[in-house]
C-alpha cells in the first residue's frame, strides 16, 4: 500500500520520478506527491486524486514559474535529486493537506512514508508540548518533526546530521515504515529506511534509484539491494552506506539481479492490465511448471524445497495461510493434498491467525503464500509460526521479497508482474505450484503410482492450451455481463473444487465492479442463501462435469423452481446443464483435480466485462491496493 519513489544522481529527476509514481500508481491512488531539492531548498507539489492529477498541477507551475526545473544542479544543471509519494490513506482522509510528501514546521525536512506509526500520538503530544504545530491528519508529519526535533536539539553543541537524526528519530517509532528523506541542509543526501514495510535500493552507475517496488527502476537498472528489517541507507550520488538501525552498524549489501522485464510493465495493446493479465495465463502457467515435472519419468522436481525435503514428509498436517486470492488458492490446495497425498490440510486466514493462540506443532508445515511476498498479514503469521519452530514454506512471486527472505525455503511460481489490483496470472500460476507440491509429496509418500502421476502430469501439460480455448469465450461473456450488469447481488455456488473458485468469483466482482457477490459451497444452499433467490437475483454455477456434478443440477433445479437466473459454467457438450441455464459458458472437460485451472478464467472475464460496462476503474478499484502492506 502506497508507493515511494526516489532518484539521486546526474538526471533530471522530475521525469524520473512522476514515471515512476506512474509504474507505482496501482499500490496507493488517493492522492500523490513530488519534492524536489533545488538551489533555494525544498519545493514539494502534492495533490489529492491520481499521478494524472499532480503531473497536470506541476506542469502548469513550471510554465507559470519556469525556475522550478531550471538549471541549478547535476551534470547538465537539472534537478537531480527528488523523492515521490502516491498515497493509499489510513491516517486522514485524502486531500491535498494529508497528501505525502510532508514538511517539517521549518519546512527544511521532508518525508515520503509507507505503514503507520503506532505511538504517533503519543509523540505528537510531546511535540506540540514543545510548540510544534501539525498541519495534517497524518503520522508521518509527526515523524519527520521528530526528525527535525532531534536533528535540532540531539546534538551537545551542534546539530547532528540528517541520517543520525533519522535514526535516532526511527528508535523511537513505533510501527512498520519504509520512509525516504531529505533535507535542505543536505541537499547531496537521500536517507531511507524500512522496518515491515518493502523498499528497494536501484544501483545504477553514478545514480540510485528507491521505490517499493522494482516496477520504477528496472528500465534504469537490474541491480538492486532489498533493504531487510531494521536496515536504513544513506545514499549519495558517489556511493552508499547500509546500516542496521538500533546498532548502528555498517552491513555489507548484497546486490542482486532483478528477472522482470520491462514489457511486463506495459499494456501491450490491451485496453487494461487486467485483461493483458488474463490472457498472459497460458503462458504464466506455463511458466510456473517449466523445468519442474518430468512426464516420462512420472516425477516433479522443485528446487526450492530440497533443503526441507525430509521436514515435509515427515510433517503430520499442512498449515496454509494466506489473505484474499491466494487464500482462495490455498483452499484448492487443501483438496490438493488431502486427495492426492492424503494429508490433513489447515488453510487459516493469515489476517486473523495470530490474534488467537494457534495450536502449532514443530512437526507441521506452514506454506505461507502471497503474490507479491510482501503481505503484512502474512509476514506477521509467518514470524509466529517461526517462533513456534514449524517448517515454513513460502509460495511467491516477487524475487528477493521479505516472504521469499524470511523463509528457509520456498517456491517461486513465475507469473511476471502483476500490475491489475485484482490478481488472476497469481492465483492460477500459484495453484499451478502448488499442485506441483502436491504431486511430488504424492509421489514421494507412494499415495500414487508413478501410472497415476505420468496420468496427471500428461493433463497437466495441456492445461495452458486448455485455457486458451476457453479464452475464447470472452466474447459470449461479454454478452452475459452485458445482460446482467444491472443486478445489485450475486451468488456464486460450487461444490468439492468448485467452492473456493465460487469464493475467488465473487471476490473478483466485488473486488472491481462494486457489486454485491457471495461464494459459498452449493451444498448450504439450503441453509440460507436460498432465501435471497427471486427472479432478480442471478446464481452463478461451476458445473462442470465432475464428481459433485449429479448435487449441482439438483442445486440448479431449486434455484431453476424459485425463478432465479442461472448462470453456469459447464463443461462443453453438456446438453442437460446447457438447458437448465439462462446463461451458459462452455470450458473444455477436464477432471476435478484442475478445473480451477480452467474455470477460474470466465469468473475473471465475467467481473472484467462488468465493471467496464458499470465505467469502473478495472486496474485501480477504489479502497484496495496491490500490496497490503500495513494491517
Amino acid at each position: 500500500m502506497c508507493g515511494i519513489v526516489g532518484y539521486i544522481g546526474k538526471k533530471e529527476a522530475w521525469p524520473i520520478l512522476i514515471k515512476g509514481l506512474e509504474r507505482l500508481e496501482y499500490r496507493g491512488y488517493d492522492s500523490a506527491g513530488i519534492a524536489l531539492i533545488k538551489k533555494d531548498g525544498l519545493s514539494v507539489y502534492k495533490k489529492k486524486g491520481k499521478v494524472e492529477t499532480l503531473k497536470d498541477f506541476v506542469e502548469k507551475e513550471m510554465e507559470q514559474f519556469p525556475p522550478l526545473l531550471n538549471k541549478e544542479r547535476g551534470r547538465g544543471g537539472e534537478v537531480c535529486v527528488g523523492i515521490a509519494h502516491t498515497r493509499w490513506a489510513t491516517h486522514g482522509e485524502p486531500s491535498d493537506a494529508n497528501a505525502h510528501p510532508q514538511l517539517s514546521n521549518s519546512g527544511d525536512i521532508v518525508i515520503v512514508h509507507n505503514g503507520i506509526i503506532e505511538n504517533y500520538l503519543a509523540i505528537k503530544k510531546a511535540l506540540m508540548e514543545k510548540g510544534y504545530k501539525f498541519h495534517s491528519e497524518t503520522d508521518t508529519e509527526v515523524l519527520v518533526n521528530l526528525i527535525e526535533d532531534i536533528k535540532k536539539n540531539a546534538g551537545a553543541k551542534k546539530e547532528i546530521s540528517i541520517d543520525e537524526a533519522v535514526r535516532l528519530a526511527l528508535t523511537k517509532a513505533v510501527g512498520a515504515y519504509a520512509i525516504a528523506v531529505l533535507s535542505k541542509d543536505s541537499p547531496g543526501t537521500l536517507v531511507v529506511a524500512r522496518n515491515g514495510s518493502p523498499l528497494v535500493l536501484g544501483v545504477g552507475k553514478g545514480e540510485y534509484f528507491i521505490a517499493s517496488d522494482a516496477t520504477p527502476i528496472i528500465e534504469y537498472t537490474n541491480k538492486v539491494v532489498y533493504l531487510g528489517d531494521g536496515e536504513m541507507a544513506i545514499i549519495k550520488k558517489e556511493n552508499f552506506i547500509l546500516k542496521n538501525i538500533l546498532q548502528n552498524k555498517v552491513k555489507n549489501p548484497y546486490v542482486q539481479e532483478l528477472e522482470m522485464k520491462i514489457d511486463e510493465l506495459e499494456k501491450g495493446g490491451f485496453p487494461h492490465f487486467m485483461l493483458k493479465e488474463i490472457f498472459e495465463q497460458p503462458k504464466t502457467i506455463k511458466d510456473s511448471m517449466r523445468g519442474r515435472i518430468s512426464v516420462k519419468n512420472g516425477t516433479v522436481k522443485l528446487g526450492g524445497i530440497e533443503k526441507i525435503e525430509k521436514k515435509i514428509l515427515e510433517a503430520r498436517r499442512v498449515i496454509i495461510l494466506a489473505c484474499g486470492t491466494s487464500l482462495h488458492a490455498g483452499l484448492e490446495a487443501k483438496y490438493f493434498f488431502e486427495e492426492l497425498a492424503q494429508v490433513p490440510v489447515l488453510v487459516e486466514y493469515a489476517s486473523e491467525f495470530r490474534y488467537r493462540k494457534p495450536v502449532v506443532y514443530e512437526n507441521d508445515l506452514v506454506v505461507v503464500i502471497s503474490q507479491s511476498g510482501e503481505t503484512a498479514d502474512t509476514l506477521a503469521a509467518l514470524e509466529l509460526v517461526k517462533d513456534k519452530k514449524a517448517t515454513v514454506l513460502g509460495i511467491c512471486n516477487v524475487v528477493g521479497s521479505s516472504i521469499a527472505r524470511n523463509t528457509g525455503a520456498g517456491i517461486y511460481t513465475h507469473a511476471g508482474g502483476e500490475i491489475g489490483v485484482a490478481s488472476t496470472k497469481a492465483f492460477t500460476a500459484q495453484i499451478t505450484v502448488l499442485l506441483l507440491l502436491a504431486l511430488w509429496l504424492s509421489s514421494k509418500k507412494g499415495t500414487l503410482s508413478k501410472k497415476e502421476m505420468q496420468k496427471y502430469l500428461v493433463e497437466l501439460e495441456d492445461i495452458p492450451g486448455k485455457v486458451e480455448k476457453t479464452l475464447l469465450t470472452n466474447e459470449s461473456i461479454k454478452k452475459i455481463a452485458l445482460k446482467l450488469k444491472n443486478k445489485s447481488n450475486f451468488i456464486y455456488l460450487g461444490r468439492g473444487y468448485g467452492f473456493p473458485l465460487a469464493l475467488e468469483g465473487a471476490l473478483k466482482l466485488k473486488e472491481i465492479s462494486y457489486v454485491h457477490a457471495e461464494g459459498y459451497p452449493a451444498g448450504e444452499m439450503k441453509h440460507g442463501p436460498i432465501a435471497l433467490v427471486d427472479k432478480d437475483m442471478p446464481v452463478l454455477f461451476i458445473a462442470n462435469r465432475g464428481h459433485s456434478y449429479e448435487k449441482v443440477i439438483s442445486n440448479m433445479m431449486e434455484v431453476k423452481a424459485r425463478k432465479g437466473i442461472i448462470v453456469a459454467i459447464i463443461t462443453k457438450g453438456d446438453e442437460q446443464a446447457k438447458k437448465m441455464a439462462d446463461y451458459f459458458i462452455e470450458i473444455p472437460e477436464t477432471s476435478d483435480v484442475m478445473v480451477s485451472f480452467i474455470a477460474s478464467i470466465p469468473l475473471q472475464l465475467f467481473a472484467y466485462h462488468v465493471a467496464l460496462l458499470l465505467g469502473c476503474d478495472i486496474d485501480k478499484p477504489r479502497n484496495l491496493a496491490k500490496s497490503v502492506t500495513v494491517e
